[in-house]
């Protein structure tokens, strides 16, 4: 068996212990995925082809490609444009919840335009219908007629959703959770990637209807963009009125390249030991009938894989959980009974919750 260390700055030819991270060795072997612990560290045992093959090696220069003209349209948010990215990729839908003139719109059109994807805009009012989002059936030469609403798109940008009715903000559910709608008892597909960008202001919650939990638990991530930093805002400033940056970005990935991306993300190693501290995570949360739900665990493990994509690893180690947790998990703890925001919950679980070596 040829060994080799996993290390952040550098690979060692043969097995020791890493002096910078000790906790993690990891061992190299010609056959399938399985993990072993020999003296309380823990060994990931991977194929031999340890790297990425050649196809994901060229998906994540593709990826790259794709945050480097992101970082050029949002000034200063590299973390938050990957967070964004490794949304996507997981395949799930996201929140953007920031005050108003963040560059929300301006991130979700760029991205669109990036990936080569569809996208349409729907600007959520008190009086919009689902028949305004989903479609509607017309009566035409004696038989009637289904008309696609704006949900048929790859991406969906629903502007400050929480303005809508909660019937309206339904309309969403099925579409999220299952990628097609039924309209008058049929049942229409809707087009492959699909993905929902929800956008919320965090203030100012009159005339609003704030997102139900059912509702929030279908978002896999929740991501704030906050003020961007001295020097960012500077450029904004000389430079925002004067060119339109996404009109100059061009196409780096298509629908079909985005869904094989995803695809092979799903195929990334999770040891058991990664499993099992995902796992403390989630049940460290729980109290009586309070916590987080299976599908947060799987939507942090979903999350966890694309992170480490993105970071140029087929297997996941902790820190990519550690990295995606804030974001995947705040929204659903919000609605606990405490003075405490989701984030800070989290913060407390990831500092409590140990290793599992």
């Amino acid at each position: 068996m040829g060994c080799s260390l996993y290390c952040p700055e550098s690979r060692a030819p043969q097995c020791r212990f890493c002096p910078k991270m000790p906790q993690y060795r990891t061992a190299i072997a010609p056959r399938d995925p399985r993990d072993v612990a020999l003296g309380g560290v823990l060994v990931i045992i991977i194929p031999f082809n340890g790297k990425l093959r050649l196809e994901m090696q060229n998906s994540l220069n593709d990826a790259q490609k794709v945050l480097e003209s992101a970082n050029r349209i949002i000034l200063g948010k590299e973390n938050e444009l990957k967070l964004f990215l490794c949304g996507v990729l997981a395949g799930g839908h996201l929140l953007i919840e920031d005050l108003p003139g963040m560059g929300k719109t301006t991130l979700v059109k760029g991205f669109a335009r990036l990936l080569g994807l569809k996208s349409t805009r729907i600007q959520f009012t008190s009086d919009l219908l689902p028949a305004d989002v989903l479609g509607v059936s017309i009566f035409k030469n004696e038989e009637f007629i289904f008309k696609e609403g704006p949900i048929f798109s790859n991406l969906v940008l629903g502007d400050e959703l929480n303005r809508a009715s909660p019937r309206t903000q339904s309309a969403c559910l099925q579409a999220m959770e299952e990628g097609q709608i039924t309209v008058d008892g049929t049942t229409h597909a809707l087009p492959l990637p699909f993905i929902f960008v929800g956008t919320q202001n965090p203030q100012s919650f009159i005339g609003t209807f704030p997102l139900p939990e059912s509702q929030l638990d279908r978002f896999l991530m929740r991501i704030e963009l906050g003020f961007p930093n001295e020097d960012s805002e500077k450029k904004l400033l000389i430079n925002g009125d004067h060119s339109n940056p996404i009109e100059a970005l061009t196409p780096i990935l298509n629908p079909s390249r985005l869904i094989q991306i995803q695809a092979d993300i799903k195929s990334t190693h999770a040891s058991d030991a990664l499993v099992n501290y995902t796992l403390a995570l989630i049940r460290a949360s729980r109290t009586a009938n309070q916590g987080l739900s299976p599908r947060a665990g799987m939507a942090l493990l979903r999350a966890s894989k694309s992170w480490a994509f993105l970071e140029g690893r087929n297997f996941v180690i902790p820190e990519d959980v550690q990295a995606v947790a804030s974001v995947v998990l705040s929204h659903r703890l919000d609605h606990e009974q405490t003075n405490k925001r989701g984030r800070e919950i989290v913060q407390e679980l990831v500092d409590r919750v140990p290793l599992q070596l």
